[in-house]
């Protein structure tokens, strides 16, 4: 490696950049690799991959380059290809991302995801491929426990539903003479009845729940205006609703009909948990490297001894004696956060009630953050109080 001299910052100089990058490097959990594009030689892979695929960085060295079959010859096979286009005038291969398999020492294969770059001299010639491989191990997990809970949820609510749906046409069909206030009625419940099991086809299809959080979302959507669409959905039900936000970025690059699921459920929460007249309070605020979003009420709130169960699947707290529900709300609005990265949290405010919050990284959040100041009325935590 070049061993030229950095300074450091007080000026005198430090360790070598290069030695810099080189630590950088193997300090995370991802394998960095980089391979001179004349020779074809892999100059340097972290000793990361050892945990990867089980082979030392020297055994992958060793088995690397023209004509080899180790277990990163895929890396190499691409390279001349990329040049080739480079000198062609074709930029668009300088950055790739892409998934693939590597055979580890284990004898079985490792989903990853490699990242690469093309480095050029000044003269625009190519001269290194540097890169990351990332374990998509505990990606293919989750998408594994989505499907899993895909199907139970599309069960537990579909085969009820299904149920329902064949008793109202039934009644609808052999009850010509009935009153119209009866008719009304098995209209409504048809009607609320379509729209559920519509819910299921466009958000908790197998499909669907596998793709949230999968894959980099093309999809974005203004966390402002999940804010308002909550304090809509409150509004319409006879409630007094407020929004207290700030510093929100315009965007957030999400799953926007899971977000707005998962806000639902939280919002059918306060409404069906605290009294009528009391307000419902929607927060947004910057909090680490992440977005809050929180749903606050006024109502009894949670006891103490149920708080750590409330997201389970089919618990159902002492509040809800009497109330109808599955017990799958919760669950299913914190399945949606966590595919997101994020967390749903339950804290019990001082005033009393109780306030959801969920939690979202995002990039740049740390910026805006060191630009906002951490003061008393805006803690730079997770857990911090958006209202």
């Amino acid at each position: 490696m070049n061993r030229s001299a950095s300074s450091d910052c007080s000026g005198h100089a430090g360790v070598a950049l290069s030695e810099q990058f080189r630590v950088i490097a193997e300090i995370g959990g991802d394998v960095a690799f980089s391979i001179d594009c004349a020779s074809g030689q892999l100059r340097y892979v972290s000793p990361a991959i050892e945990q990867l695929l089980g082979y030392t960085p020297e055994q992958i060295v060793a088995d690397f380059g023209a004509g080899a079959e180790g277990p990163l010859a895929v890396l190499h096979a691409g390279v001349p290809e990329r040049m080739r286009r480079l000198r062609a005038g074709d930029r668009s291969r300088l950055r790739l991302v892409r998934e693939t398999e590597l055979q580890g020492a284990h004898g079985y294969p490792v989903p990853v995801e490699v990242i690469s770059s093309l480095l050029c001299d000044d003269d625009g010639r190519p001269q290194a491929l540097v890169g990351l491989l990332r374990d998509l191990s505990p990606r293919r997990l989750r998408e594994a426990e989505q499907k899993r809970f895909a199907s139970m949820l599309n069960h537990e609510f579909r085969t009820p539903l299904s149920t329902i749906d064949g008793a109202i046409q039934r009644l609808e069909a052999t009850s010509p003479h009935t009153d119209e206030a009866t008719r009304a009625r098995y209209r409504k419940i048809a009607v609320a009845t379509d729209r559920l099991i519509g819910m299921l086809d466009d958000y908790l299809s197998p499909e669907r729940m596998a793709g949230i959080g999968s894959e980099r979302q093309p999809t974005t959507v203004a966390p402002r205006i999940l804010l308002e669409e909550g304090a809509a959905q409150l509004r319409a039900a006879g409630r007094t609703a407020s929004i207290k936000a700030r510093e929100l970025p315009e965007t957030l690059r999400c799953d926007p009909e899971g977000l707005r699921l998962a806000l639902k459920v939280l919002v059918d929460n306060a409404i069906a948990y605290s009294p009528a007249t009391s307000p419902v309070v929607l927060g947004g605020r910057l909090a680490a490297s992440g977005i809050e979003l929180a749903v606050r009420d006024h109502g009894p709130g949670v006891p103490r001894d149920e708080q750590t169960r409330v997201f389970d699947k089919f618990y159902r707290g002492s509040n809800a004696a009497g109330m109808p529900g599955s017990g799958l709300g919760l669950y299913m609005a914190r399945s949606i956060v966590e595919v997101h990265g994020g967390v749903l949290s339950l804290v019990t405010p001082s005033g009393g009630g109780a306030e959801f919050r969920i939690w979202l990284p995002i990039a740049g959040a740390a910026k805006l953050l060191a630009r906002q100041g951490t003061t008393p009325d805006n803690p730079a935590l997770p857990s911090g109080n958006p209202t």
